[in-house]
């Protein structure tokens, strides 16, 4: 099958798609020496998925997958959201996930137990070269707890709760996550749509 290329050098999101598109032949940027790294520079998930999309298109020639994916608290009136990678700006030293998950438990610090709604949100595009272009969304509905919990997954995890479960996304195991998390929704949809847009492409 033709290869997909995922807009991302993060191996754990790369992991976790492919895990996520089974049988679809993917790859990483890390296969593609010189591609872009191309800024989140638009104000919606959308908007950042395709902008990372084209680019690679365009940059390889090949279908090119890419995601925009955050965090977005109630309380915080939908914030990180967008700027959920780099929250703590230039002020995150070191561990930027570890800097971008402190300060959000310190800016709810003072937020009941009832009121740290909020859901994972993730946007999926897929670009062929030629003009075919998807764009599909997922969410995972829950709670930001106080204290992180767990070690895997990545970004927010240890201090996500899904609405009924009892285990933050960072002690579920890959498979447990992939099946209710924003990313899982949003790429198992995607997948129905690639047959056809290769299809129209006249890639398959």
């Amino acid at each position: 099958m033709t290869r997909l290329v995922l807009a991302t050098h993060n191996q754990g999101k790369v992991a976790e798609l492919h895990r996520i598109l089974g049988d679809l032949d993917v790859a990483g940027l890390d296969a593609f020496p010189g591609a872009p790294d191309v800024p989140e520079t638009e104000l919606t998930f959308e908007g950042n998925a395709l902008l990372k999309a084209r680019a690679i298109a365009a940059f390889t020639g090949l279908p090119a997958v890419a995601d925009d994916s955050g965090l977005c608290v109630d309380a915080l009136n939908g914030m990180p959201g967008v700027l959920s990678a780099r929250w703590s700006g230039r002020f995150g030293a070191g561990d930027r996930d570890a800097s971008n998950l402190l300060l959000v438990l310190d800016q709810l610090a003072d937020v009941a137990d009832g009121e740290r709604g909020g859901s994972f949100v993730c946007a999926a595009a897929l670009v062929v070269p030629g003009g075919v272009e998807h764009c599909v969304e997922g969410r995972m509905h829950g709670t930001v707890i106080r204290e992180p919990r767990g070690t895997g997954g990545f970004g927010y995890d240890p201090v996500f709760l899904p609405d009924g479960e009892s285990r933050t996304t960072a002690e579920l195991a890959p498979e447990e996550k992939d099946a209710i998390s924003h990313r899982g929704r949003a790429f198992r949809a995607l997948a129905e749509l690639v047959p056809g847009a290769l299809a129209t492409a006249g890639l398959s």
